[in-house]
């Protein structure tokens, strides 16, 4: 069985609870990262994982952590409480990082999600808001990954594609679509596009694939070669 894991970033501007409740419905576990787990409890939603050094995290989530980390039970009083009304003061792991590590907590619980489950794919959610420079190392380390890779946020859905991969777009007709080759190179093709592409051969950060339109229900993009970085704008029509 092939599990899908949440990894839920610290933005400094989070996704809304209910983009949250969608992205968490079908996922087998549920991981915070640092200030993520925030956004959880805003949420309602049951953190499984925390992982972080904890340095951005507020300080009623830092009470949880450090109740999770000595195995007892936090303070339910205090605790906030899911859709359904259940406290969520309940016992999570937690992997704890030295502040003064060599890599970025993402990074860090990617080595973990590989070590607990090898052959997951990937959902992400809070991970590029406000904060740009680590927007664009989070896309370096999700290029990384070596299973599938979506991530969604309020305003857009994007896939991490490799070679021989294809994202099929049903449902996402009239809205703005981008791709940016993360390789040396990439060879794409699209169809179903407002502006169409037969094995094209696109350099690293390329703006070629940026704000066409999905014309079509049978749109798609393909990655023959190289990995690229895909973005379905919702609700958001580009024009010519």
């Amino acid at each position: 069985m092939t599990h899908r894991v949440l990894l839920v970033g610290g933005s400094p501007e989070p996704s809304s609870g209910d983009t949250l409740r969608r992205a968490a419905k079908d996922c087998s576990a549920v991981i915070a990262i640092d200030r993520g787990l925030d956004a959880l409890l805003a949420a309602g939603i049951r953190c499984d994982l925390f992982c972080g050094d904890a340095d951005s995290v507020s300080p009623a989530g830092a009470g949880l952590v450090r109740a999770a980390e000595n195995a007892v039970e936090p303070d339910a009083s205090q605790a906030p409480v899911d859709v359904a009304g259940e406290r969520l003061a309940h016992r999570f792991d937690v992997v704890r990082y030295d502040p003064h590590k060599d890599d970025t907590d993402l990074g860090l619980a990617l080595a973990e999600v590989a070590r607990r489950w090898p052959d997951a794919n990937l959902r992400c959610i809070c991970m590029s808001g406000g904060a740009p420079d680590h927007a664009l190392a989070v896309l370096g380390r999700l290029a990384a990954y070596s299973g599938c890779v979506e991530v969604w946020e309020d305003s857009f859905v994007q896939r991490i594609l490799k070679a021989g991969d294809c994202w099929e777009l049903a449902c996402h007709r009239d809205e703005r679509f981008t791709f940016i080759p993360l390789s040396v190179e990439a060879v794409v093709s699209e169809r179903g596009m407002r502006w169409n592409l037969d094995h094209k051969r696109v350099a690293l950060l390329s703006d070629l694939g940026v704000s066409n339109v999905i014309d079509s229900d049978g749109a798609a993009i393909m990655c023959h070669e190289g990995v690229i970085a895909v973005w379905a704008f919702k609700g958001y029509f580009a024009g010519a």
